[in-house]
C-alpha cells in the first residue's frame, strides 16, 4: 500500500500515451473519496482485487469518440482458473436499463409508443392495477424510464439455474421471488428507483411489437451498433457459456450454477463486454450531435435531460449535467460506466464479484484522473464523532421493504457496522456525518436513519433501499 496525497498524485500525472496511463491506473487505484484528517491511500489494481475478493475485472476506455483500449485482469472463473479477456461476457445488471431505454425511445420515434400515454393502453394480457395513487395521474413510459412512476421493487435477486424461472407476466403478478409490481406513490411526484417499472417497460415493448425482448433488442440496438458480444437472452444460451464469466460472492465463493437467471431482462438481463458498452455510449454521444444511427438528435438530447434526482430517460445524468452513466448490481457481478455528453470520452468497468462495486467506481475515478477529465475530482468527506450511546441507539435489525432479508447494524469495538443479513456479507464500517446521516467507509454509500424519541425506527440506504426496524 502506498500513502500519497491527491495533489501530489495529480502532479505526477504527466502521461502522454495510453500505455503510460494504463500503467498508472494499474499501479495506483484511487479511493472513491478522501476523509478529512486521514492520509489518502492508493493500491495497485492487483492488490485491490486480492484484498476485496474480486476475481476478474475488465475495462474499456474511449477517447475522442473512439475505443482507445480494452484490458482484462484476473479470472473469469476462479474455480476453473480461466483468465478474463476483453471478450469475456459479464452480466451488466442495471446497465441493462439505459440500453433498453434506447430501444424504447426508438419505438417512440417510430410512432409505436408515446412517452406520455398511460402504459395500460399498450399492455396486453395484464394491466398495471389502478389504485388511489393512479386516480389522477397515470403511469407513462416517461415515468417508467425516469423512475418517477411510483412503482415498487427496486431490484431483483435473480434465480439460480436449478430453480424454475418465472415468465415476465408471472414476475409482474408477484409469482416469482419478488412482490407484485404495483404503484406505491403518486406518479410524477417523487423519485423511486424501480426495476419493477422497467419490467413493465419490457412488457409494453414486447406487447406493441409482438417480438420477444431479446429479438427486439438485437434488432433495434445490439445489431445496428455492432454489439456482437452482447445478448439479452435469458437463460444465457449454451453457445455463450464458454465466453461467460462466473459470478462470485463477496467472500470469494462462486455463485451457485455460475450465475443467476433474470427474466427481468430490461432491468437486469444484459450479458455484454465493456467494449460493446463503449459502442453503446458512443452512439448516444453521436446521436446528441445529430450523427447517430438509432436516435435523432432531439430524442438523444431529451434522453440526456436531467429530471428528478438527476435522472434522464434511462441513464443518470452526472457531473453537473456533463456526463451520463449507470451502475449495475446482479448476484456475483458489479459494473459501472460513465461518459461525457460532449467530447467522445468515457469508460466502462465490469467485475464478477459482489464486492466489485467499490473497485469498479474507484477504477473509473482513477481513469478520469489519468486522463485529466474534469468533473470527476476526488471528494473529501468530513466526519462527526458521536457518543457511544448514540451509536448504540442505531444498532438493530432493519427488515427491507422491497427486498428479501435485512440490514443488521452493530456497534462493536467503537465502530458502527452494517451487514446484509442472509447473504454472507462482510460487515462494513459506516461513519457519521451527523446524528442521522452516515456513509460507508469503503464506498461512500449514504445511509440515513430516522429517529423517534432518540431511537432509530427505519433506515434508508442509497436513497432507494428502505428498511424498518424489527421489534
Amino acid at each position: 500500500m502506498k500513502r500519497v496525497f491527491f495533489v501530489l498524485l495529480l502532479a505526477l500525472v504527466a502521461c502522454t500515451t495510453d500505455n503510460d496511463r494504463i500503467g498508472q491506473i494499474e499501479s495506483a487505484i484511487l479511493p472513491r473519496f478522501a476523509i478529512e484528517g486521514e492520509a489518502l491511500e492508493t493500491s495497485s489494481l492487483a492488490e485491490r482485487m486480492k484484498a476485496e475478493n474480486v476475481p476478474g475485472i475488465t475495462i474499456a476506455v474511449a477517447i475522442d469518440g473512439k475505443l482507445a483500449w480494452a484490458r482484462a485482469y484476473g479470472l473469469a472463473d476462479k474455480d476453473k482458473n480461466s483468465p478474463a479477456t476483453p471478450e469475456t461476457l459479464f452480466q451488466a445488471a442495471s446497465l441493462s436499463k439505459p440500453v433498453a431505454a434506447m430501444a424504447a425511445l426508438k419505438l417512440v420515434e417510430d410512432g409505436v409508443l408515446d412517452l406520455d400515454t398511460n402504459v395500460n393502453k399498450d399492455l396486453k394480457g395484464w394491466k398495471l392495477p389502478e389504485n388511489a395513487f393512479t386516480a389522477e395521474r397515470k403511469v407513462t413510459l416517461r415515468s417508467l424510464l425516469t423512475h418517477t412512476a411510483g412503482t415498487n421493487v427496486s431490484g431483483f435477486p435473480g434465480y439460480a439455474q436449478s430453480e424454475t424461472v418465472p415468465t415476465t407476466l408471472e414476475v409482474l403478478k408477484g409469482e416469482g421471488n419478488t412482490d407484485a409490481i404495483r404503484v406505491m406513490e403518486n406518479p410524477g411526484e417523487g423519485w423511486r428507483y424501480s426495476g419493477g417499472g422497467y419490467t413493465i417497460l419490457q412488457k409494453v415493448m414486447t406487447d406493441v411489437t409482438d417480438k420477444s425482448f431479446p429479438v427486439l433488442m438485437k434488432e433495434t440496438v445490439l445489431a445496428p451498433l455492432g454489439m456482437s458480444d452482447s445478448t439479452f437472452e435469458q437463460p444465457l444460451p449454451e453457445r455463450f457459456h464458454a465466453q461467460a464469466a462466473a459470478g462470485h460472492r463477496a467472500r470469494g465463493m462462486r455463485v451457485e450454477g455460475d450465475w443467476h437467471v433474470y427474466p427481468e431482462m430490461a432491468a437486469a438481463g444484459l450479458w455484454t463486454t465493456p467494449t460493446d458498452l463503449v459502442k453503446f455510449f458512443l452512439e448516444i454521444q453521436e446521436s446528441s450531435r445529430g450523427e447517430g444511427k438509432i436516435l435523432s438528435q432531439s430524442m438523444a438530447r431529451e434522453m440526456l435531460e436531467p429530471g428528478m434526482n438527476n435522472w434522464g430517460l434511462g441513464p443518470v445524468i452526472q457531473g453537473d449535467g456533463k456526463r451520463f452513466g449507470h451502475g449495475g448490481s446482479n448476484a456475483g457481478f458489479r459494473s459501472q460506466f460513465t461518459a461525457f455528453i460532449d467530447g467522445g470520452s468515457g469508460a466502462v468497468v465490469m467485475t464478477n464479484s459482489d464486492s466489485g462495486g467499490r473497485l469498479a467506481f474507484d477504477t473509473l475515478l482513477t481513469i478520469a484522473n489519468a486522463y485529466g477529465w474534469a468533473e470527476m475530482e476526488l471528494e473529501t468527506k468530513r466526519t462527526k464523532a458521536l457518543e457511544p450511546a448514540q451509536y448504540e441507539a442505531l444498532a438493530g435489525i432493519y427488515e427491507l421493504e422491497d427486498l428479501d432479508g435485512a440490514i443488521i447494524i452493530s456497534y462493536v469495538d467503537g465502530k458502527l457496522r452494517a451487514a446484509r443479513g442472509g447473504l454472507s456479507s462482510v460487515p462494513r464500517e459506516i461513519l457519521a456525518e451527523s446524528e442521522t446521516k452516515f456513509f460507508y467507509r469503503d464506498d461512500g454509500t449514504p445511509v440515513e436513519f430516522v429517529l423517534e424519541n432518540g431511537e432509530a425506527t427505519s433506515i434508508l440506504i442509497r436513497g432507494t433501499i428502505r428498511g424498518h426496524r424489527a421489534e
